[in-house]
């Protein structure tokens, strides 16, 4: 059955793609607006995949014309919550100087990153280029066309409101379904939440009368009679602006109810060891299938319990990012059966296998771009096409960009989907933000109604709560990766990194949503490189003593510097290899740990630099009791000494007492005062 996906929100503007789920390729489909708000100009293109720009606020009502009939689409349409944006460049720092041939480029999210047609206009000492972006942080690059097209990376910050979020729940009564929407107002944000308006939607595709939900504030009620089998209502929080929507399933029939947004509970407790697959085996083997399973042990050992594996197809590129066969291993790492094999060695030690699925891009060489390339009738349409050249991100060249408006496009990425997706327990997407929104939903519900317990990972960079809303479980968390490199290179002081958990709650993440915390992966530089061990020490027990769900990249417990080096198996570091595992084993035996919210406490450095050390609380709630933790992390070299909140003075990570000597105290000291080397873990008496 053809299905038009769930109910959408945009802002006027802002374009929303349109297409028909589950597609034939030989079939007609057509979309048309039915009704749009007045004083909409808004017309259609023909075509099975269409944009919708709206051009004022209110609801529009779309209909997709398939051959099992017509469907119905909503989209409501918010205010423009953009404003002036001013991006500025010293010509003195600028990679182009103002008497080259070549133009200094800009681009990032807000243009697709498509580089070339933004160019800044110079003016004095300065590059200056402006536009109108909504609030939030905006990452960006500045280059040289001709060069390096991301010599200089920043990040602009549009002032203005957060998001608001809102959380629904639902429960079954004898005559209705009782919907609970909680509200949240953006944590920096000045209006309480009990200022932010919450609106219903029923999800058309369930062909339930609208009339029938009845809503009182934050609160709606649905009669049970007007239900056939099963319904989906979805709940948007609106203030300032709107924020990401969440929705539940009620299934009257079974009397259950789900709420799909989750994810999975295993994720929230997860520990991802990514792999960079071609040098895994390090020294002189070439990695396959059958020598990673070979090191299994060594991750067991560690404490990771979830593997990420860079691209597994075949490629001619020694990343894999380049695929060429969509439907097969690659050849020099082993057959599919071998890379099942590998699977079920995983699954077997407790480690679930995280898939990487690169769909943006196919490789250059894949026999389709060749065709397309050509000219040949029914592949040109299958990579996009501009100015007679294919369209890419960055410098990508030999990685041109799929076209997602070709019905066969999605219905062969969809097959690949169906091919791999039963074999292991999660994706992560390369370059999910070049993909609509419209596929990611279509792939959400695809593979999660039958398995939830499958985990959605998206490489979104910059970090964006839109993608939460039915498409992905754990998202990149780069606002924390960047502020642990702003740390380690001494640019913000260590307490900084309490305020990242607000930035993502102004940008609208839900709080259920998972972030995935990081300080290094197979795209950026090893963080050693960047900072030293000492910042390195304290970056990674910021990951592990964070909530969410820490990454380690290979080779980083090793203090490895090339960031795809051969693993350093021999010539190692194991020291630093014995902290990683300190943190991980601790993670996974301290609840606090892995649940519940960072707290600001008392701290003061007696002796060190304050700006270096930083301390918060992680509490668990552990039934009737709770639990708490006092962390204390340190980005010098050389040891501080620190008073903390009274704890108990055994540092969880190595069983020593941590508590200075007495006559080192001041006298009338409240708390206890610790001697901090790179991280101290202490429990908090009840």
């Amino acid at each position: 059955m053809t299905d038009p996906g769930p109910p959408r929100t945009t802002t006027v503007g802002d374009s929303i793609q349109l297409a028909p789920w589950n597609p034939d390729p030989d079939e007609r489909y057509h979309w048309r607006i039915e009704s749009a708000p007045e004083g909409s100009e808004v017309v259609l293109d023909d075509g099975p995949v269409v944009e919708l720009c709206p051009d004022v606020t209110g609801t529009y009502e779309c209909i997709l014309s398939a051959p099992d009939g017509e469907h119905t689409k909503r989209i409501r349409v918010f205010e423009d919550d953009s404003r002036p944006a001013r991006f500025e460049l010293p010509v003195d720092e600028s990679p182009v100087a103002p008497d080259d041939d070549g133009e200094l480029v800009i681009h990032g999210p807000f243009n697709e990153h498509i580089v070339g047609p933004e160019r800044p206009r110079l003016d004095g000492d300065k590059y200056v280029y402006e536009t109108d972006l909504p609030p939030g942080e905006h990452m960006h690059f500045f280059g040289d066309p001709d060069g390096d097209v991301r010599a200089i990376r920043d990040k602009l910050t549009v002032p203005g409101p957060g998001k608001p979020r809102v959380r629904l729940d639902a429960e079954l009564t004898d005559e209705d379904v009782v919907l609970t929407a909680t509200a949240r107002a953006p944590p920096t944000d000045e209006y309480a939440d009990s200022d932010v308006d919450v609106e219903f939607y029923l999800d058309d595709r369930d062909g339930v009368d609208r009339t029938a939900l009845s809503v009182t504030g934050h609160e709606a009620r649905l009669p049970r009679s007007a239900v056939d089998g099963e319904v989906r209502i979805h709940a948007v929080p609106v203030a300032e602006r709107h924020g990401v929507a969440d929705y539940v399933r009620i299934d009257i029939d079974s009397e259950t109810v789900t709420r799909p947004n989750e994810p999975p509970e295993w994720a929230e407790s997860a520990t991802i060891y990514e792999v960079f697959v071609r040098e895994f085996a390090g020294g002189r083997l070439d990695t396959t299938f059958e020598r990673i399973e070979e090191r299994l042990d060594y991750l067991d050992w560690l404490g990771v319990d979830c593997l990420w594996l860079t691209p597994v197809l075949e490629s001619p590129t020694r990343h894999g990012y380049h695929i060429t066969d969509y439907f097969d291993t690659a050849s020099d790492l082993g057959t599919r059966e071998e890379f099942e094999a590998l699977v079920d060695a995983c699954h077997d030690r407790g480690i679930r296998v995280v898939f990487d699925l690169v769909i943006n891009h196919t490789g250059a060489d894949h026999p389709y771009f060749q065709l397309s390339a050509a000219g040949v009738d029914g592949y040109r349409e299958w990579y996009e096409w501009e100015d007679g050249e294919p369209r890419h991100y960055f410098n990508w060249s030999t990685i041109p960009n799929l076209n997602f408006e070709s019905l066969a496009v999605r219905r062969f990425l969809l097959d690949v989907v169906d091919e791999w997706a039963p074999v292991v327990d999660g994706f992560r997407t390369d370059v999910a933000w070049g993909v609509p929104h419209s596929f990611w939903k279509e792939l959400r519900e695809r593979i999660k109604r039958d398995d939830p317990e499958f985990l959605l990972l998206d490489e979104k960079i910059p970090h964006e709560p839109e993608y939460h809303e039915a498409e992905f479980d754990l998202h990149y968390d780069t606002t924390l990766y960047r502020q642990l490199l702003d740390v380690g290179r001494g640019d913000a002081p260590a307490e900084s990194l309490l305020d990242v958990p607000d930035r993502i709650a102004d940008a609208g993440f839900p709080e259920y949503a998972l972030q995935m915390r990081y300080v290094e992966n197979h795209d950026e530089e090893r963080y050693l490189e960047q900072c030293d061990e000492a910042a390195l020490r304290a970056a990674v027990a910021t990951t592990l003593t964070f909530p969410g769900v820490p990454m380690v990249y290979y080779g980083q417990e090793r203090g490895m510097t090339g960031y795809r080096d051969r693993m350093a198996w021999v010539d190692g570091d194991d020291e630093l290899t014995a902290f990683h595992r300190r943190l991980l084993r601790t993670r996974d035996e301290e609840p606090a740990l892995r649940g519940g919210d960072v707290t600001r406490v008392e701290w003061d450095v007696v002796d060190g630099d304050h700006g270096r050390v930083v301390a918060f609380e992680r509490v668990a709630d552990a039934g009737d009791d709770e639990e708490s933790l006092v962390i204390a992390l340190n980005f010098e070299a050389e040891p501080a000494v620190v008073d903390l909140p009274t704890i108990e003075p055994t540092d969880l990570l190595t069983g020593e007492d941590v508590e200075v000597s007495t006559s080192e105290r001041d006298e009338g000291t409240d708390g206890v005062r610790v001697r901090v080397e790179d991280a101290v873990v202490c429990r908090r008496p009840k």
